[in-house]
Formats: structure tokens, C-alpha cells, sequence
């Protein structure tokens, strides 16, 4: 997944607060590492994105979801004045703001941007000066990191999509291939390309290390078409690496993640993997007050004593939502 999570484009009238948010979530992930204010920041920042009007106050902002007092008494001081004394003071550190541009890197973690800062690299151009610092996938993060700061747009996506589909198929029109995430979702921009792919043959139980061929089959047919450019790591169920439109030779090349699910999962997976974080949240909450466990693999009903059974069997989304009687959202309801 990508490491830029948007909150909505510049036509959203809340725009400039849930900027603003975003950047104090990426400064507690990052710096404080606090998840919970991450979380806590990126929610409320989805939840403005949504709306169709400009928030005038922090009252009012405090009758959504996700936005309690703390988070109120932020808004407010922005509106009236424009900035915030907490977001000023973080950006006067040096450290704050090296760690935020470094952990941005595709494959730097934000331990791994503090060791490098504290190791004297001040700026993209130091880290390049210095690549025996970095793995594999931090050198090709670095390599293409102006490119993966960039949006990608749906129409981009979707000739991506159209080669993906094309060239596996020509290897085998059994496989079931779905481009998850925020375009799955209906997005009009994606911060990377998150593709689920399954064959029948593959199922949970059988000898996997004889079924890894797969995925490197579908990977080596995806770089004779010249849509792969660059592999980060090929495993047996996973691939991550860079891609380009062939059309585009001078375009900008993006992240691609490839996973191969079983036959049997595939359904809870592509569920998982569309998101959004939040609504996922929401959804395993839900089937746990249904005595279920829900996650990327399998629903399973719990014993009395708690233990998770047997798998449900699950032929499509629609059947999760049902066994747990969640009501049913399309893929573009998901975006919380």
C-alpha cells in the first residue's frame, strides 16, 4: 500500500484543514510513532474530505464522527487564524521534518529514517550520496521517489488494468484478477496499484511451495509486456515492484503489488485489501458482536468458548455481509 494517503483533492472545501490533519497524522506516525493519534487524525481527516460544505467551527465539527474536543480545539484555532501553533512548532525541528521527507520512501520505516538522520543525512540528495545505507527496495524507493509521490490517475489505471487482464488471461483465462484499494473503490486518483489475483487450482491446504509458480508466472508474462519494469521482492504469494504504461515511455513509473490468494479466500481477501482501513475496522467489529472472526483470509463462526471454527464458505463479498447481517455497501460506500 501506498505510503501517501490522500484526503481528498483541491476542490473539497475542507481541504486546507484535513491537509493540515494528514500532516500531524504523518507526524505521530513517523516521529512520536503514536498509532492511536494516527488513526485518530486520518479519520478526521476522511470525515471533512466528505463533506459537501466548509466547516465553520469546531462545534460543529465536533457533531461528525471521529472528531472529538482535542481535535475540535485544532480546528478552531486554524480557522481563525490560519495555522497551528503545534504544526509550526513540529516544523521548526530539523529532525521532525527529515524524518517525515525520509520515512516517505518507499521501504523506510520511520526507525529506519531516524537512524539515517542521526547518521547525518539531512536531505534526499545526502541518502543519495550514501546508497550502502540502504536495501534493495530502499534504493529503487529512492530512485523513484518524486514518481511515487505522484498521484496516479483512474484513467491511468485503467489502461494499466486492461494490459494486466490481456496478458494473464493470454497465459491462463482462468485466473480472477481485481485491482483493489482506492480505485476499487471509485477514486478518481491512487497513491499505488494493488492487484488481487487467484487461479481455481490454488486453494488453502494444498503443498503452496508447488503452487508458487503462480504468481511468478503472471510476474514474468507482465515483464515480457514491458509493464514490470523493476522487482522490489518476488515471494510465493506476494509481489512488489514498479511499473510503467509501455505507451508511456517517458511516463512516470508507479508502485505494483501483486498478491496471490487462494481459490477458497479470495473473497475475504479482495473485501480486505479495497478498504478503507476504517470501514475494515468496522466490519471485523461487527462480525466479533456476531460471534465471528473476520480477516484477510477467512470468516469462521466462534465456539462458546471463543475459539474460531471451521471457515464459512464464501463465493462472492456479498455472502460476508450477509452471514454477519451487515448491511450491504458497494465498493464506493467504503470510503470512511
Amino acid at each position: 500500500m501506498s505510503k501517501r494517503k490522500g484526503t481528498g483533492d483541491s476542490e473539497n472545501p475542507n481541504h486546507d484543514l484535513c491537509e493540515f490533519l494528514t500532516e500531524l497524522a504523518d507526524y505521530e506516525r513517523n516521529v512520536s510513532k503514536n498509532i492511536y493519534k494516527y488513526n485518530a487524525y486520518r479519520k478526521a481527516a476522511s470525515t471533512l474530505s466528505k463533506l459537501p460544505e466548509r466547516v465553520k467551527s469546531g462545534a460543529e465539527a465536533k457533531k461528525l464522527p471521529g472528531i472529538g474536543e482535542k481535535i475540535a480545539k485544532k480546528l478552531d484555532e486554524f480557522l481563525k487564524t490560519g495555522k497551528l501553533q503545534k504544526l509550526e512548532e513540529i516544523k521548526k525541528d530539523e529532525g521532525n521534518v527529515v524524518i517525515s521527507q525520509l520515512a516517505r520512501i518507499s521501504g523506510i520505516g520511520p526507525s529506519k529514517a531516524k537512524e539515517l538522520f542521526d547518521s547525518g543525512i539531512k536531505t534526499l540528495d545526502d541518502l543519495r550520496k550514501h546508497p550502502d545505507k540502504l536495501t534493495h527496495h530502499q534504493k529503487l524507493g529512492l530512485k523513484y521517489f518524486e514518481d511515487f509521490e505522484k498521484k496516479i490517475p483512474r484513467k491511468e489505471i485503467e489502461e494499466i488494468e486492461k494490459i494486466l487482464k490481456e496478458s494473464i488471461n493470454e497465459l491462463d483465462e482462468k485466473y480472477v484478477i481485481t485491482i483493489c484499494g482506492s480505485y476499487r473503490r471509485g477514486k478518481e486518483e491512487s497513491g499505488d496499484i494493488d492487484v488481487l489475483i487467484t487461479h481455481p487450482n490454488y486453494t488453502s491446504g494444498k503443498d503452496s511451495k508447488k503452487q508458487s509458480q503462480f504468481l511468478k508466472s503472471v510476474v514474468q508474462c507482465l515483464e515480457k509486456r514491458k509493464l514490470i519494469t523493476d522487482t522490489i521482492s518476488l515471494g510465493g504469494t506476494k509481489f512488489m515492484g514498479v511499473c510503467r504504461l509501455p505507451s508511456d515511455k517517458k511516463g512516470p513509473f508507479r508502485r505494483l503489488d501483486i498478491r496471490l490468494a487462494t481459490f477458497d479466500q479470495y473473497y475475504c481477501a479482495v473485501l480486505y485489501f479495497t478498504g478503507s482501513d476504517i470501514f475494515n475496522k468496522e466490519m471485523r467489529a461487527h462480525a466479533l458482536d456476531k460471534k465471528y472472526t473476520l480477516n484477510e483470509y477467512t470468516l469462521k463462526r466462534l465456539t462458546p468458548e471463543g475459539v474460531p471454527g471451521d471457515a464459512e464458505p464464501i463465493t462472492c463479498e456479498e455472502d460476508i455481509f450477509k452471514i454477519i447481517e451487515f448491511p450491504y455497501k458497494t465498493p464506493e460506500e467504503r470510503n470512511e
